[in-house]
C-alpha cells in the first residue's frame, strides 16, 4: 500500500513531531511517499526540493500513484489544502485528523466535503486508532 500523509510544511512546523509518530505508525501498513513531511529538522523553509516545480511535481506524482491520503490539519497550511482538492479530484481516500481548538474551527471546505473523512483526536494514540480503522476499511 501506498500512503501518502499531508501536514504543514511552509505553514509553519508546530506539529513536525506528530507527524513523525504518525508516519512511523503509518510504516506499519506500507509505503509512506512523503516521509519526508515528519522530518522533525524539515524547517518551514520548505527546503526539501531543487526548487518550487520540482515539490510541486514530485508531490503530484506521488499523489497519483498513492492509495490513499492521510492529513493532520490542526495548522492551517494552503499546500495541504491543494493536496487535498487534488485527492478529492483523484478520488483518492482521505482521512483528515485535527485537534478541536475551540478559538479556529476546522475549515468548512474540509469538514463540508463528503469525499473527506474527518476526525478530531485529542492524543497521538487516539490518532493512531482512527488511522487503523480508516485503513483496514
Amino acid at each position: 500500500m501506498k500512503i501518502y500523509f499531508a501536514g504543514s510544511i511552509r505553514g509553519g512546523r508546530a506539529d513536525a513531531e506528530i507527524y513523525h509518530e504518525m508516519i512511523l505508525f503509518l510504516k506499519s501498513f506500507g509505503q509512506v511517499l512523503t516521509e519526508h513531511v515528519g522530518d522533525t529538522a524539515l524547517t518551514e523553509k520548505g527546503d526539501d526540493g531543487p526548487d518550487d516545480p520540482y515539490i510541486h511535481d514530485r508531490d503530484m506524482k506521488w499523489l497519483r500513484e498513492c492509495d490513499l491520503l492521510i492529513a493532520e490539519v490542526s495548522h492551517p497550511s494552503l499546500g495541504v489544502g491543494y493536496e487535498l482538492g487534488r485527492a478529492v479530484t483523484l478520488d483518492k481516500p482521505i482521512l483528515c485528523l485535527h485537534r478541536p481548538r475551540p478559538d479556529r474551527p476546522l475549515s468548512a471546505m474540509i469538514s463540508g466535503c463528503g469525499k473527506i473523512e474527518t476526525r478530531a483526536y485529542a492524543s497521538v494514540a487516539e490518532a493512531k486508532d482512527m488511522i487503523r480503522t480508516f485503513i483496514k476499511k
